[in-house]
């Protein structure tokens, strides 16, 4: 069993998908598979289930999965202590957050980074999510923690999440065990902004169910989102990560039927244009993905 062939495992299992693993690890689709295959006969048992549009993790995968990160963790540890000691990984990691980037596991990740790559100097830009993903593209940023999918990119995921409906809670609609996408387009839409990735999630979940978008009042800012709703402006439809959407009396928390779920990751150009920082940072085994509601 190689350190490799584990890396491997681990970016098909973060990535769900042979395709994604590949790009992520910059080697052809058929050496993924073909190292997989060989690590499944070594132990024994199939780690993935495969059909003609997901891969997912078996019993055994799960099993393997801690230990795969711990040993990928070792290693790159490892390497890291000894770039540290010799100073050659320098330099500055940019990285574009929008709006969510302190519910994921994004933090924790550089945490890890600043420990075994003090050298290394990073910036975070803020912004909406349109205008960091073309500094990415310019090559101004390195990655961009954004909704996912994007063609053209490399990504981890970081949050699996899905939207949720902000209801005041003096409504009859806050007493519901569920809305659909009917009963919130009755009311004042309030939700993000067209230059935030979550939209284009949002639009495509009402053009699918058939209902009109028709946002009424538009903000990336959830904070603001509350109060509008709070106000008695309309119902909200925000993400389930959002901080500060449970606890406060006057709103309440509604599933939304059918569910739109979503991913946020980190996103970088695809291909041989990665800095060194971000190369390191990519090589760090990731913190499992944070989950704010049930798959």
């Amino acid at each position: 069993m190689e350190v490799r062939t584990l890396q491997y495992f681990l970016a098909v299992a973060e990535e769900e998908s042979f395709t994604r693993a590949a790009a992520r690890c910059h080697v052809a689709q058929p050496a993924i598979s073909q190292q997989i295959r060989s690590l499944e006969r070594e132990l024994g048992e199939a780690l993935f289930e495969r059909d003609s549009r997901t891969v997912r993790l078996t019993a055994a995968g799960e099993a393997l999965l801690p230990h795969a990160r711990t040993v990928t963790g070792a290693v790159a540890a490892a390497k890291a202590e000894f770039a540290a000691r010799s100073g050659l990984l320098t330099g500055t990691l940019s990285i574009g957050a929008a709006d969510g980037v302190e519910s994921s596991s994004l933090p924790a990740l550089l945490g890890m980074f600043h420990r075994l790559y003090p050298g290394v100097g990073v910036r975070l830009v803020e912004g909406a999510s349109a205008s960091l993903v073309l500094q990415v593209r310019q090559g101004s940023l390195d990655a961009v923690f954004v909704a996912v999918p994007l063609e053209g990119f490399g990504h981890r995921v970081l949050v699996r999440d899905e939207i949720v409906a902000l209801v005041a809670s003096d409504q009859p609609q806050a007493r519901a065990a569920a809305l659909s996408l009917d009963e919130v387009s009755a009311a004042p839409l309030i939700t993000y902004g067209s230059d935030s990735g979550l939209y284009p999630r949002l639009r495509t979940a009402f053009e699918e169910a058939e209902v009109p978008f028709r946002p009424a009042y538009a903000t990336n800012h959830v904070a603001l989102q509350l109060e509008l709703v709070a106000a008695g402006v309309g119902i909200a439809l925000a993400a389930g990560a959002a901080r500060g959407i449970t606890g406060d009396p006057r709103i309440t928390v509604v599933p939304v039927t059918p569910r739109i779920p979503y991913a946020k990751a980190l996103l970088w150009r695809s291909g041989p244009h990665s800095s060194a920082p971000l190369r390191a940072l990519l090589d760090l085994p990731a913190p499992a993905a944070e989950n704010s509601t049930a798959e």
